[in-house]
């Protein structure tokens, strides 16, 4: 469903993206990994067409992202739905309305319609009772749960998350992961894309990863391929050592 093609991306000397290659698979979970500066948030910037490549294409469903015109990207992102690193709650709206606002904006209900669906994902994440609470008033774990039913309620055939559990605790950050794999085995019609540095939750959570080292991909495939894997960037990155191939800069 979402194909890179030999996409290339630089800003000024940096080249960020060189030929990037991988396919993300219908209904699974996808990890893009890959330590700070490799270029996971200009790959999630491209799937989302806020980006055009340099060179090479970004296609998904068979159709080149750059080449749609304003109003069929428009559409297109309506397709997707963003689980925000921080949240990205709107502070002066309660929970309810917070997670009532793509349906207002993007797929206009009538109201008794719209309230079936927020009761439905509230109840999918566990946020039931918090419905006249206020950003302020949640816990880190708490926003992250109302930030994820906002991006589930429009039913998207895209789920991103942008490092999910970047910053939590172990405790919250394992709640999290474990949130990816219910919402995703409960919306079996939907593709869910994880950027991550989180090489543990990956395995514990992904049907398939990508490893990114230079504007490329190291290694794509499943858990245990990484497992097994010899590759001295992959070995490195297991080991959290600053001694290997990759560079810290």
């Amino acid at each position: 469903m979402i194909t890179f093609e030999a996409v290339k991306k630089r800003f000024g000397q940096k080249v960020v993206l060189d030929g990037l290659s991988f396919h993300v698979e219908p209904g699974k979970i996808t990890f893009i990994l890959g330590k700070s500066g490799e270029g996971k948030s200009v790959t999630l910037k491209h799937i989302l067409g806020l980006m055009e490549p340099d060179a090479g294409r970004v296609v998904v469903d068979g159709r080149s992202v750059a080449e749609m015109n304003p109003e069929a990207v428009k559409n297109y992102r309506r397709r997707f739905g963003m689980l925000f690193q921080h949240a990205a709650l709107f502070d002066s709206l309660t929970v309810y309305e917070n997670i009532e606002f793509p349906l207002i904006e993007q797929n206009p209900l009538p109201r008794r319609q719209r309230h079936a669906r927020i009761v439905e994902v509230m109840q999918q994440v566990g946020v039931v009772g918090s419905e006249r609470a206020y950003p302020s008033e949640l816990s880190t774990g708490e926003k992250k749960r109302v930030g994820l039913a906002r991006a589930l309620a429009p039913r998207p055939d895209f789920l991103l998350y942008d490092e999910p559990t970047t910053g939590m605790d172990p405790l919250i950050a394992e709640m999290i992961d474990r949130l990816i794999v219910k919402v995703a085995r409960e919306n079996p019609h939907m593709t869910s894309v994880v950027i991550s540095h989180d090489l543990k939750a990956a395995l514990a959570t992904g049907d398939h990863l990508i490893m990114l080292y230079q504007g490329k991909v190291v290694l794509a495939g499943a858990p245990p391929l990484f497992r097994e894997s010899e590759d001295p960037v992959i070995r490195q990155f297991f080991s959290g050592s600053v001694h290997g191939p990759m560079l810290f800069m």
